[in-house]
């Protein structure tokens, strides 16, 4: 059974990657999901306000840092943080020299400034390809769909005139139309999306009338919005496809890739279960293909996306129409 793909122009032997995660901040960590079969690793992210928060320690370190208060003022202490930048970049060289894997390079941030120098020093410390993970809530009533999303671009361009390596960009799924933002994306240079970023919603507590945040790990029930737009997206754009968030189960990664997913990126499992689980997955995967008589992935990549099937959106109406059709009063309990 063959599982190569392709992803950022990598040849990888099998889907199964490593998503951004604390994972990734210890050597012997690392070494250990490469010994359970990785395919690739996403480093865990640099954040834009850790390094404008740093540069004010250190003033010539970005030429830019003008911006720093505007991200960084309500931000944790660099302390919170695993890796000061200047670590993050010394790990990165210590693990290119340890591991044979491909190592993808992680910044998270929102704004066109200085610090997205980070991605040429992240290029020459040995990354083979760099996410961009965008997390911006809009919360300005004058900020238009339209500027939101030309943040994205304009972050986008500013990294891709900076490297050379591949870069994939994470992206939060609320967008009007996120066809229309890929194709945008590609046309400046993205060679992959990574869908997609997961928002961690403060809750209300009643009896202090504030907000708590809590992080909680992803199941299998956050997969379909992701598959649906993985479907959708699947050979309307040649750039690589990543879903991330959901894949838990062997039959997750088979309906993935089934929707045109060139990769799943594992989180939530491997901080529950451990590198192992890398095992577990990649083989119930091969053994669900071959039992189905697939004899690469590639045969049976995208069958399940939305190409082919004439108006998209008529198609999507019709299948939402249906849904509210079938319920049935009968499933409703019975009052004693």
């Amino acid at each position: 059974m063959n599982l190569t793909t392709r992803y950022l122009g990598l040849t990888l032997p099998h889907p199964f990657v490593c998503g951004a995660s604390p994972l990734s901040a210890e050597l012997d960590m690392v070494l250990r999901l490469e010994d359970a079969g990785a395919a690739a690793i996403v480093m865990h992210s640099l954040f834009e306000e850790q390094i404008l928060k740093d540069a004010t320690r250190r003033p010539n370190l970005l030429r830019e840092p003008r911006h720093s208060g505007d991200l960084s003022e309500s931000s944790p202490p660099l302390s919170a943080y695993a890796l000061s930048p200047g670590r993050y970049l010394e790990h990165l060289l210590r693990l290119k020299q340890r591991v044979r894997i491909p190592l993808i390079a992680s910044l998270n941030g929102t704004t066109p400034e200085g610090w997205l120098q980070y991605a040429r020093a992240l290029e020459r410390a040995g990354a083979d390809a760099l996410e961009l993970n965008f997390y911006y809530i809009a919360t300005d009533p004058t900020e238009d769909a339209q500027a939101v999303e030309q943040r994205v671009l304009d972050v986008v361009a500013v990294v891709k005139e900076s490297i050379a390596i591949p870069l994939a960009v994470k992206l939060s799924p609320f967008y009007s139309s996120l066809p229309n933002v890929a194709a945008r994306l590609e046309r400046i240079g993205a060679d992959g999306l990574v869908l997609f970023n997961r928002f961690y919603q403060s809750d209300i507590d009643p009896e202090t009338r504030g907000s708590t945040v809590r992080l909680q790990l992803s199941d299998s029930s956050d997969l379909l919005l992701r598959l649906h737009s993985v479907a959708m997206l699947w050979d309307r754009v040649r750039m690589s496809l990543a879903i991330s968030g959901g894949i838990h189960e062997p039959i997750d990664a088979v309906k993935a890739v089934m929707a045109g997913a060139h990769v799943v990126q594992l989180v939530s499992t491997l901080l529950r279960h451990g590198p192992s689980r890398l095992n577990y997955l990649r083989t119930h995967f091969e053994a669900w293909a071959e039992a189905h008589q697939y004899e690469s992935l590639k045969q049976f990549q995208g069958v399940a996306s939305l190409a082919g099937r004439g108006d998209v959106a008529r198609f999507e109406r019709g299948a939402y129409v249906s849904v509210l059709q079938s319920w049935n009063r009968e499933q409703l309990p019975r009052s004693d």
